[in-house]
């Protein structure tokens, strides 16, 4: 079975109260279940924290059991050189999803350490990007 890894970063555990008017309304457990309900031949395994040093400890820590990973990684995709390294440095080929078109928000958004080190950006498609996200790695 394929196995993918979906890791949410810092404040993501709020999603369903948090700025609904950006995020939605849904909360991302609520959401989980919607997806694997879609991806039944798929085994989705879900991580979040909010400490970047958990999600690049959980990063180093793949198999190559994972065909890859679906990472928000929140608001430390525009900070983080250390996490823009670890995805470097593995081989499972990881897609960046951004819930809110981060091109349309505050200036500091703008920009992702991470998307030079991913196979694929997604960006403004809610909660859909995930499902997405899911559909590239099972395809490519």
């Amino acid at each position: 079975m394929t196995k993918i890894l979906i890791i949410n970063g810092p404040n993501l555990n709020l999603l369903g109260q948090r700025e609904p008017s950006i995020y939605g309304n849904k909360s991302f457990d609520d959401y989980l279940l919607e997806l694997k309900d879609k991806f039944k031949q798929t085994e989705l395994e879900y991580f979040q924290s909010n400490h970047c040093g958990e999600i690049i400890d959980k990063l180093q820590a793949l198999g190559k059991d994972y065909s890859g990973v679906v990472l928000n990684a929140g608001g430390y995709s525009h900070n983080s050189i250390a996490l823009a390294d670890a995805v470097k440095a593995i081989s499972v080929p990881v897609v960046e999803v951004h819930i809110s078109n981060i091109y349309a928000r505050e200036h500091f958004r703008k920009t992702s350490m991470l998307s030079q080190n991913c196979k694929a950006v997604l960006s403004g498609l809610g909660l859909m990007g995930y499902q997405a996200a899911v559909d590239y790695l099972l395809e490519n």
